[in-house]
């Protein structure tokens, strides 16, 4: 029995390749096959598709009960085995990293449609992160789509030529050459699409091969391919097409020349799956879905932060999420270096009028970060391993005329220093920076072997003769060119830099552009990714302010990835789920256009904790603080209906503060106005909605939380407790009054008046227990805070607090509503008037296309 069951298994899965699973199922009983070794069939097969849909990474959102009819790579496949052997010899030794790729690209392949189904148009997102492997993923995709008989490959590769090429590269090298007999090519490597007199050549069914094509995002190509595709028509009913939309939050989404070219395209392909991939898809989740457009409506795919990369959050910290210890969210690696607001207008003109014959100084802080790089350069030539190129990164402006002015400049610093290395003043700076740089980031933190100075200096004259600097955009005949040996260049660039394309052994970059939006700001930071062999290496030059900004998206990132994680644990469908992103007061979500479909966020605070963490640091305002908060334990001592001495703890609760106590203390304390979700009239709104609508935050808890150890701090006769200490993020901001603490709550104290032993409740727990036992009481905790408050010296990045006088600091928790949730509605919207803002130059998609 076993014996039959094995062959007519195997059966099965050969059907599987002209037939969707209950086709394949039917042909079996129409071959007799005993209905019980049917019945076991189908069992195995089941099983096998549940160790997909329940593969622990990566998590997805899917609409409805999708048919599972692709279980994994087969003995026969040839294009997957090929991939698994390039890689292993590119280095991937690494057997969980390839299996990892295995299973998220088998868990993408098994969301798109059986390529034998009559007719489908799947609508699918992958989101992943920036340098993180995305192509290798999606090329898996194909590979293995194309093992199962999917026909054409449509890539839409960003929109420049500099990505197109790379793009096209990477897919001949893993796709074309291993196999050259299984496919043809649309595409070239310095052509795109161009339109081929026969399509009978290509799709007719004496033609076995996969069809690739690799275009940009340009109505000409776009068009051109369109209507050649409408000519094609004929043989095209049986064509499966897989379209991988590279970038798919870039020029995809509202714009009026590219999006209905995408949908024209797809309207020609009866059988067709697109899927966009990013690391941004701020601009995809706010798609409207009841449009007949590309928002994600089958499935949504978080792809899981591959071991080692370096990201947003790692390199700039983020915030605390609701639900996190604060004490457990790291402040990122110190290898940020700030960029003084008055260095600015030297490398960067200040009003379109400047443009015009702008000359960039070498300030000081541009010269170290050159200076840095060839140092870092030549250490990993001493080193001896790793990517063998090496790269900086300049970016300041989108204006070609600006790149292009910092050639002369640039070169004339590198032909200096090369006279320079005999001059022992010279070499004394050098060794000054590298000592500097190495002792604020330890290599031994990355199991890395500090490089002596000493070693690397007889490394800098090669390095010195090998840089190149680079004018790498749309004007310019130069381009990075990694394919013929090692690189060493120090590029200048805009938009052709800050999409996709990999710079690779970037390790250097100095960036002060001024961008609006979340998903452009993002994606500009080429910096992310791998750093194999020189991980304790990469430093990046930037304003405080674009660290901030880069460490508010970092929050924003982790918070709608959590969002998609928790939807695909609640059985919601791309549909129904609604990712939530945090607003900024400086920086658009994403482009004007693009947010149309938007609905104003619905600021809900049922079941959330908000805390204060920007404060100012001038002696009136704090006082206005501390005025506010003894005000308050004053009137809530006066009409509690109970107060808790805890001073051994450093702690005390005042119970049953009626609401407008509270609702007066908010109105009289000032939050910072760089802190949106601290803004009082909406939190003042929200809990006269709740009391009118569900008679609930009538009662409040006022709690005072300090620390026992710290110098006494007196809020009302007979009510005192030690100042905490809460160091402040160690950045030379702008505005001398400006302090981030980055948290100021911890978990436990969300618990402070709740019974019992709170110690070990998860936040989860905390919020079960206050709906148990304070269904309907807010908690508003006071924290008393030290105005020195000198950090822990193992905190490298913290820096004493420095205040005028005592800061007060305030933590809101609110418990969750019974009923659903009375909501305020507010924009929050940034006067973007006194930025210059240079936005995605978007001329490219609609030019004529210079190649084809």
């Amino acid at each position: 029995m076993t014996d039959e069951f094995d062959g007519m298994y195997e059966t099965f899965k050969a059907l599987l390749d002209a037939f969707p699973p209950s086709e394949a199922v039917k042909r079996l009983e129409m071959l007799g096959v005993k209905p019980e070794i049917v019945q076991e069939i189908r069992e195995r097969h089941e099983q096998q598709t549940i160790r997909i849909k329940e593969l622990e990474e990566p998590h997805a959102v899917v609409l409805g009960n999708r048919d599972t009819w692709y279980t994994g790579p087969q003995d026969k496949d040839k294009c997957w085995p090929a991939i698994v052997e390039l890689l292993r010899k590119d280095g991937w030794s690494d057997e969980p990293a390839i299996r990892n790729l295995d299973d998220s690209s088998t868990r993408v392949v098994s969301l798109l449609n059986h390529p034998k189904e009559k007719s489908f148009s799947t609508r699918g997102l992958v989101v992943g992160y920036v340098q993180s492997g995305k192509t290798t993923n999606f090329t898996s995709v194909m590979a293995k789509a194309a093992d199962r008989g999917y026909k054409l490959f449509i890539v839409l590769a960003g929109i420049h030529n500099g990505l197109r090429r790379q793009t096209q590269a990477r897919l001949v090298q893993q796709l074309v050459e291993p196999n050259p007999s299984l496919w043809s090519q649309l595409t070239g490597l310095d052509k795109d699409f161009t339109p081929h007199e026969n399509p009978a050549a290509y799709f007719g069914k004496s033609n076995k091969t996969h069809v690739l094509c690799v275009v940009k995002k340009n109505a000409t190509v776009l068009r051109k391919l369109a209507q050649w595709l409408e000519k094609a028509a004929d043989y095209l009913q049986d064509c499966p097409a897989l379209i991988i939309d590279d970038e798919a939050d870039q020029a995809t989404v509202a714009t009026k020349s590219i999006n209905p070219l995408i949908l024209n395209i797809m309207s020609s392909l009866p059988r067709s799956a697109y899927v966009g991939y990013t690391a941004s898809p701020f601009a995809n989740l706010l798609i409207d879905p009841s449009a007949q457009d590309l928002y994600p409506r089958d499935f949504v795919v978080n792809l899981p932060k591959p071991e080692g990369h370096f990201g947003t959050e790692v390199l700039f910290g983020r915030y605390a999420l609701d639900g996190e210890d604060p004490e457990q969210v790291d402040d990122g690696y110190d290898m940020i270096r700030s960029v003084p607001d008055d260095d600015v207008p030297c490398v960067r003109p200040e009003t379109r009028a400047d443009v015009e014959g702008f000359e960039p100084v070498i300030t000081d802080t541009l010269r170290r970060a050159v200076e840095y790089f060839w140092l870092t350069t030549a250490a990993r030539r001493v080193r001896r391993r790793g990517n063998p190129h090496s790269t900086m990164l300049v970016h300041t402006s989108v204006n070609t005329a600006v790149h292009n002015s910092f050639k002369r400049p640039l070169e004339h610093l590198l032909k200096r220093a090369g006279e320079s290395l005999a001059d022992a003043g010279f070499v004394s700076r050098l060794r000054d920076l590298w000592e500097e740089e190495t002792a604020r980031v330890p290599a031994e933190d990355f199991g890395e072997k500090k490089v002596a100075f000493d070693d690397l200096v007889p490394e800098l004259p090669g390095v010195l003769r090998s840089c190149r600097v680079i004018m790498d955009n749309s004007s310019s005949e130069d381009r990075l060119d990694y394919e013929n040996g090692p690189v060493v260049a120090i590029a200048v660039g805009g938009n052709t830099l800050s999409r996709g394309l990999t710079l690779e052994g970037l390790s250097v970059s100095y960036f002060v552009r001024a961008v609006s939006a979340y998903d452009t700001l993002l994606q500009m930071g080429r910096w992310f990714g791998f750093r194999n062999g020189y991980a304790d290496l990469p430093r990046i030059w930037m304003t405080d302010e674009l660290a901030e900004w880069f460490r508010h998206l970092a929050t924003v990132e982790t918070e709608m990835r959590r969002d998609i994680d928790i939807y695909m644990t609640e059985a919601e469908t791309p549909l129904t789920f609604a990712v939530r992103l945090r607003t900024h007061p400086a920086l658009r979500v994403t482009a004007a256009a693009k947010m149309r479909d938007a609905v104003t966020a619905a600021s809900s605070y049922g079941g959330k904790r908000v805390q204060t963490h920007y404060f100012r640091t001038d002696a009136d305002w704090l006082r206005g603080n501390i005025t506010a908060a003894r005000d308050l334990v004053s009137a809530s001592r006066s009409h509690a209906v109970r107060i808790e001495d805890r001073s051994s703890e450093g702690r005390y609760v005042i119970r049953g503060v009626p609401h407008d106590v509270v609702t007066d203390f908010l109105a009289a304390y000032k939050f910072h106005d760089k802190s949106p979700e601290n803004d009082a009239d909406l939190i003042i709104g929200y809990i006269q909605k709740r009391i009118k609508a569900a008679d609930s935050l009538r009662r409040w808890n006022v709690a005072i939380v300090g620390n026992p150890k710290g110098e006494p701090f007196e809020l009302a006769p007979g009510i005192s407790v030690g100042l905490n200490s809460r160091a402040r993020l160690a950045v030379s901001n702008p505005d001398p009054n400006f302090a981030d603490i980055k948290t100021l709550m911890s978990r436990r104290d969300a618990a402070v008046d709740l019974d019992g032993d709170t110690a070990k409740l998860t936040e989860r727990g905390i919020m079960d227990k206050r709906r148990e036992l304070l269904p309907d009481t807010g908690l508003l905790v006071l924290y008393p805070i030290d105005k020195v408050s000198t950090p822990d010296p193992t905190k490298k990045l913290r820096a004493p607090l420095n205040a005028e006088e005592h800061v007060i600091g305030v933590g809101l928790v609110f418990p969750e509503p019974s009923h659903g949730d009375s909501t305020v509605e507010k924009y929050i919207s940034a006067n973007l008037s006194a930025l210059r803002i240079e936005d995605e130059d978007y001329s490219p998609l609609v030019e004529g296309d210079e190649e084809a």
